[in-house]
């Protein structure tokens, strides 16, 4: 049986033509077999996909033959074949949706005035010598099942929240201290930490790859708590069997780390759920109340 991997990748560079970019993209996963989403814009691309690892490997090497594409950031983890129920390569205004199409600003180094990247040893190194708070760049549900710990979660369901979370004034007291953000591959705080600089943050550094790489480093036996949320079939991922189980069901209270989506149809809410109350007819609490509501 072929090894199938998934493959999380980003890279923030100009792109003048990003819907050539997008065709040469989709044929060439077609073309090896490849499932996924891959997004592009002027501003670069960011994409995960999964297939049998002589067809990944082969769409890593073609890809970065663009010159541009040369420095991308990749990560690995293991697939099941079935990560993604099909390809979607897509052009879009903004690389993360953060709603703030003209403020980033890209050169072929990447993004300009971002924060200061960290290595999961520069972390630890800082860590020890300052107080600093973390600074989750995900969606809440996200945070519920894993974390860093301590870390600030901002009230957001999407990232396209978080500019009027940061205007909101609830962080000014962070603005002249060290705050470290971090998401899953790194690709959203390179965005979010260039917007906070923007608003008065003096001291912002971003986790360089992300939890991900955080994880392949340190595995449960650092500053990370709990489980990955993952945007395939896979839901969430743990580092290792030693991982702890931080959220709690919304229905009964027990530990758990599953996510399940709400199940009116219309709805994208996600809820934190254990196995003994995945039912029928479980859902987010608007959605609830309506139906409650309705004789």
């Amino acid at each position: 049986m072929a090894e199938h991997k998934v493959l999380l990748f980003y890279v923030f560079t100009p792109l003048s033509d990003p819907d050539a970019v997008r065709l040469w993209q989709r044929d060439l996963c077609e073309s090896l077999g490849l499932t996924g989403r891959i997004i592009l814009s002027k501003d670069g691309m960011n994409g995960t996909v999964g297939g049998e690892l002589a067809a990944v490997k082969r769409y890593l090497r073609k890809t970065r033959e663009y010159a541009a594409f040369k420095p991308m950031d990749v990560k690995w983890s293991d697939g099941t074949g079935s990560d993604f129920p099909k390809l979607s390569v897509k052009v879009r205004e903004e690389l993360v949706s953060f709603g703030a199409p003209g403020e980033l600003k890209v050169d072929a180094n990447g993004v300009i005035g971002g924060g200061t990247h960290l290595t999961p040893e520069a972390l630890h190194e800082l860590v020890d010598e300052r107080e600093v708070t973390f600074f989750d760049g995900r969606n809440a549900v996200e945070a519920q099942i894993g974390r860093f710990k301590d870390a600030v979660v901002p009230d957001v369901e999407t990232t396209r929240d978080f500019v009027s979370e940061l205007e909101s004034g609830k962080y000014d007291h962070l603005k002249d201290s060290p705050v470290v953000t971090y998401c899953t591959g790194g690709i959203r705080c390179e965005v979010l930490s260039a917007l906070m600089i923007n608003r008065g943050f003096s001291e912002v550094y971003q986790l360089d790859g992300g939890i991900v790489r955080y994880g392949e480093k340190y595995g449960d036996q650092g500053l990370w708590e709990g489980s990955l949320y993952v945007f395939d079939g896979r839901e969430a991922v743990t580092f290792s069997d030693d991982a702890a189980v931080i959220a709690a069901c919304a229905f009964c209270d027990a530990p758990t780390s599953r996510l399940q989506n709400c199940d009116d149809l219309a709805c994208r809410e996600q809820l934190v759920i254990c196995e003994e109350c995945t039912v029928a007819d479980r859902f987010c609490p608007a959605h609830a109340a309506e139906r409650s509501s309705t004789p």
